[in-house]
């Protein structure tokens, strides 16, 4: 009888010690499972983050790219009012140019009628309307030298502010794909750091 009683303590002392295992291996992996967790939470904290920023950034280019489009319509309708402002200038000098003409010939005509009762002063006069005809030529070139070198001076301008602008669209577009693709390999890397496919996302 003693021994039956022996082997029924050794059979139950085993079973507290396999108990024990299982429970030391229980909290084990619940360890092990707890801190892949608290890996997985703070990498999508930091994922989440970086994902902020970088939209942060590109809305930063788009409202740059909008500033930039913005000043090539400004250079546009300021390059027009120039030339509209120029036209009218043009036009007045023109319109005074033939008004002083036309005076001038008629000043000719009644020139001529007093040539007809002293002929020293018709050539006197004569002379003067010469003179003054000369001035009206050279004033007429003149004017349209400056007309001249103005439109050529404002299309310089238009073509060297168009260039600029599209210089810094140019740069602003590379320097957001540049950034676009750092920010997609730096993720892609950290993902495979964490063994994630970046495709199963």
């Amino acid at each position: 009888m003693p021994p039956k009683i022996k082997g029924k303590i050794s059979k139950a002392g085993g079973q507290k010690k396999k108990k024990k295992s299982q429970d030391a291996e229980a909290e084990a992996k619940h360890r092990r499972t707890a801190l892949e967790m608290d890996i997985l939470h703070d990498f999508l904290a930091l994922r989440r983050d970086e994902t902020r920023q970088a939209i942060a950034g590109k809305e930063r280019l788009r409202e740059r790219l909008q500033e930039l489009e913005a000043e090539v319509k400004e250079a546009r309708s300021d390059g027009e009012a120039v030339y509209a402002e120029m036209n009218r200038q043009y036009q007045a000098l023109k319109e005074e140019s033939e008004t002083q003409s036309h005076r001038l010939e008629e000043e000719v005509k009644i020139l001529q009628k007093e040539l007809e009762t002293c002929q020293r002063e018709a050539k006197t006069a004569k002379g003067e309307a010469e003179q003054a005809l000369a001035e009206r030529d050279k004033t007429l070139a003149q004017l349209q030298a400056y007309v001249t070198d103005m439109e050529a001076k404002y299309e310089e301008i238009l073509h060297h502010s168009l260039d600029r602008l599209l210089t810094k669209l140019t740069a602003a577009k590379l320097e957001w794909d540049a950034t676009a693709l750092r920010l997609h390999d730096k993720y892609k890397e950290q993902l495979q750091q964490f063994g994630l496919n970046p495709l199963d996302l």
